[in-house]
């Protein structure tokens, strides 16, 4: 052995010693427990085999898999299988599974400025939300706004701009919206119902019968791939764009609090990671196959795809502008998330023109 090799061994056993001989650690975090298996349970909010957003968190769970070598082990469920798909924040929250998937719009009635999370009406697109998210603050209050409650977030995905959805009359000034029936979530339904229309809330599953037997006159759902999926083009022949009210919708993972402290770092990390990589995952898939969609709906000769005329976009945006200023009076927390995600909208907007809004221009 080497003068060297005989200095390397004296400073690793110190360094042993000096950490209580347990096993490596991490920065910033507890040792890394080689023996012990973790396993998890995921719920989402998602139909069994929905493309893209239930096969995202399935996809996590074998990242994590793989790169934990086995040692976190996570079981998705579907909407429904193992708790309704609207109580997952709830399942979380109270420790019944240590994992959800979904978007926070659905937990409006009980933390309303968590819709800043999800989607803004004629807020930022992906670019700016993750942005803000990962570099701008955003994840922070996110996080300050879940603690109450035993949860923490994570961004895994984002949908990219939606449609503005079918209708089965053409909209072609904001009186058309007076009395409408449309499913639509969220801040934009607020919007719609403080522009005259009548927002309803329903699953996915219902969207199709409900539209055609006229129960709804019109509903949004996602994009081309997830409305052709549900067949909505054979309910109503007018799709409109661009989706004014989800311009940008964040996903989310949502995690036990108690039951992520519990988690070496290492798997920590790993966890983060993989989040993050299924961001990535998420968003392109949804651009490909929207964009594939789309091409065979333009064939179909049953469909009209059109634009909100300009009229009835400046009217939404008067109106998104009311609500949202209304919304923050009755809540503290809202106004001032809804602060934050307005100072930092502003000093990216610049950017944002001169790149993006510029090259669409051309």
């Amino acid at each position: 052995m080497t003068i060297l090799q005989r200095a390397s061994c004296v400073l690793l056993a110190l360094l042993l010693a000096a950490c209580g001989g347990d096993a490596p650690r991490v920065a910033g975090g507890e040792g890394i427990d080689t023996g012990k298996i973790y396993r998890w349970k995921m719920v989402t909010t998602w139909p069994a085999n929905f493309p893209v957003f239930q096969e995202a968190p399935e996809l996590f769970a074998e990242q994590v898999r793989i790169m934990s070598n086995g040692r976190l082990e996570i079981k998705v469920f579907a909407g429904g299988e193992l708790v309704p798909a609207l109580q997952v924040f709830d399942a979380v929250s109270q420790g019944a599974v240590e994992l959800g998937h979904g978007s926070a719009y659905y937990w409006a009635g009980k933390v309303p400025a968590a819709q800043f999370f999800s989607t803004v009406p004629f807020g930022m697109e992906q670019k700016g939300v993750e942005a803000w998210l990962y570099h701008g603050g955003g994840l922070e209050l996110w996080n300050e706004l879940y603690e109450p409650f035993g949860v923490m977030a994570l961004p895994i995905g984002n949908t990219g701009v939606q449609m503005g959805g079918w209708f089965n009359k053409k909209i072609e000034s904001i009186a058309d919206l007076k009395g409408l029936r449309m499913r639509v979530p969220g801040l934009g339904g607020k919007v719609l119902d403080r522009a005259g229309g009548n927002p309803i809330l329903m699953s996915g599953g219902e969207l199709y019968t409900a539209l055609e037997r006229g129960t709804i006159d019109a509903t949004e759902w996602v994009g081309p791939l997830h409305d052709l999926r549900l067949g909505l083009n054979r309910a109503a022949r007018y799709y409109y764009y661009p989706g004014w009210h989800e311009p940008g919708t964040e996903l989310e993972l949502l995690i036990n609090t108690a039951r992520w402290n519990s988690l070496p770092a290492d798997l920590q990390h790993i966890v983060k990671q993989a989040a993050a990589a299924t961001s990535t995952w998420t968003f392109s898939a949804m651009e490909y196959h929207n964009s594939r969609a789309l091409k065979e709906l333009f064939a179909k000769k049953n469909v009209e795809v059109l634009p909100f005329p300009q009229e009835v976009m400046e009217e939404l945006r008067a109106v998104t502008r009311q609500t949202l200023a209304s919304e923050a009076e009755k809540d503290p927390d809202f106004k001032r998330v809804y602060a934050a995600y307005q100072a930092f909208r502003e000093s990216y907007q610049p950017w944002h023109e001169l790149t993006s809004r510029a090259l669409a221009r051309e």
